[in-house]
């Protein structure tokens, strides 16, 4: 309903498991990580537990785009069953036929033993994902363990990966569970949003909604966000939801704290004032352990959001940089002047000569992918900051450009003094609308065959088809890139980049 109104081309925050709006924060990259490692060791359990609404099914989404297409993958959403039922269920997912109403164990299991055989036969893997596990009784857990006994001398022939909330870790410590706790290979807890990360996260949603300009959600309210949340993501995609409703139907272009509370109270009444108290105790601890994940948004502020500053030490990139010469050294790098004295901002500047501002804040690992050149706002001492251009990351060495003068020294050191906010500038090619996903159709299809294509001559298409979505995850890849095939911002910008015509942080290749 308010998607237009915002300039939003779908809704940004739909409690479905969508892969692509998974923000990657640290603990959802690490998780994806020892997910992808439980399979890699090929065989026994994988553990995935976390709270409710902390994203532990859309990371299983995500993971499905890394595994391998020679593995065959069966879902288990409802684990409420009999021993006779699950193996049922396990035969139904992987296509497995047995006998019309056949209720013997043994059965389930000769057949179940067969196709996997088979499957290994043929090169391939099996992998049970099982969502709800806590839900999952004492006997039934134990008829999972025996699956897993099926095994060739060198490997087992399933893997399961357990999802779960925390209860599932009550029953594992039980005496008679100790043989399957025993066999889990990879085990993750997935943690709450810190409240940096809540700030990335709705930004984030918003720019894959299609957002390219406004600040939906005002850095107070975000900050509120966090308190009434706690960092669910769940809980931040209902009220997200609610409050831009609220502000659409009032008129208004953002979300105000009194049009937040308002939506807090539709949708969990009281119980919105109880999670902010305890959000508020939560989120300081949280703010200490979460490291901070890598999100990225457009707007046409052209300003770096303030932060707390904190004192840090004087070498070697402190130094009083200035925000217009930062901004006028940046559009440098590309070659473009850049007025200070304009009335209209540095994103609105940039677009008048073609180019889009990307801000937000991240790691830089983050910036390393993108590899494009980014003001950088730093903390100085005694609460002052100060702004500086990263125009080159080459392993652990970073070179800054402070007014006129360049630094270079260690990434740990830089890390000290960055605040973790940056505006880069990046090139977007005319057929790019939005993010193209495989199977879909449009010019933006041919610019990418054309570009993956320089030096040879390019493939005629104009359906994004496997081939070509084969190439680009191979590309992404290479790049350091998630290998999700989505023709995304990060992507356009390294495919934009191979025959060296922009400015880099890295002057390789792509």
């Amino acid at each position: 309903m308010y998607e237009a109104y915002f300039g939003l081309k779908e809704e940004p925050f739909s409690i479905a498991p969508d892969p692509h709006y998974l923000y990657m924060s640290q603990g959802h990259r690490e998780a994806l990580a020892h997910l992808l490692y439980g399979i890699e060791r090929a065989g026994g359990f994988v553990l995935l537990t976390g709270e409710v609404g902390t994203g532990k099914t859309t990371v299983c989404r995500c993971l499905l785009d890394e595994i391998p297409d020679t593995t065959d993958v069966a879902f288990m959403l409802n684990p409420k069953l009999t021993v006779e039922e699950l193996l049922a269920t396990v035969c139904d997912e992987f296509g497995i036929s047995y006998p019309d109403g056949n209720t013997s164990v043994k059965v389930f299991v000769s057949r179940i033993n067969d196709y996997l055989l088979d499957v290994h036969t043929r090169g391939r893997r099996a992998v049970l994902i099982i969502e709800e596990a806590q839900n999952l009784s004492t006997d039934v857990l134990e008829q999972i363990r025996l699956l897993t006994n099926l095994e060739t001398n060198q490997r087992k022939l399933l893997q399961i990966i357990m999802v779960a909330q925390p209860e599932l870790l009550d029953k594992l410590s039980q005496p008679e569970l100790r043989q399957l706790s025993q066999r889990i290979t990879a085990r993750y807890h997935l943690k709450t949003l810190s409240q940096k990360d809540v700030v990335a996260y709705v930004k984030y949603r918003l720019m894959v909604a299609g957002l390219i300009r406004g600040e939906p959600f005002p850095p107070a309210v975000l900050k509120r966000l966090f308190r009434l949340t706690a960092g669910v993501p769940r809980l931040i995609n209902v009220l997200c939801d609610r409050a831009l409703l609220g502000a659409y139907v009032q008129g208004k272009e953002r979300v105000d704290l009194k049009t937040l509370k308002t939506a807090a109270r539709e949708v969990s009444g009281r119980s919105a004032r109880r999670r902010s108290s305890a959000g508020i105790a939560a989120g300081v601890l949280l703010a200490l352990a979460c490291a901070l994940g890598g999100a990225y948004y457009w707007y046409g502020s052209g300003k770096v959001a303030a932060a707390p500053a904190v004192s840090v030490p004087a070498e070697p990139f402190a130094a009083a940089g200035t925000e217009s010469a930062a901004y006028q050294a940046l559009f440098g790098a590309w070659q473009i002047d850049y007025d200070p004295h304009d009335s209209r901002t540095v994103c609105e500047q940039a677009r008048q000569r073609e180019l889009t501002c990307m801000q937000g804040t991240g790691s830089l690992s983050d910036l390393k992918q993108m590899n494009k050149p980014a003001v950088l706002r730093l903390l100085g001492a005694e609460g002052t900051d100060s702004y500086a251009v990263l125009i080159s990351l080459r392993g652990d060495e970073a070179t800054l450009q402070i007014n006129n003068e360049r630094r270079s020294g260690r990434v740990d050191e830089l890390s000290k003094h960055w605040s973790g906010e940056y505006l880069l500038l990046w090139r977007a090619p005319g057929e790019y609308r939005k993010e193209l996903k495989p199977g879909e159709r449009g010019p933006l299809v041919s610019w990418v065959a054309q570009r993956l294509a320089i030096g040879r001559q390019p493939r005629r298409t104009v359906r994004y088809d496997d081939d070509l979505v084969h190439q680009v995850k191979e590309f992404q890849r290479t790049k350091g890139l998630r290998p999700d095939g989505v023709v995304g911002p990060w992507t356009i910008m390294r495919l934009s980049a191979l025959d060296g015509g922009e400015p880099a942080l890295n002057d390789g290749p792509g």
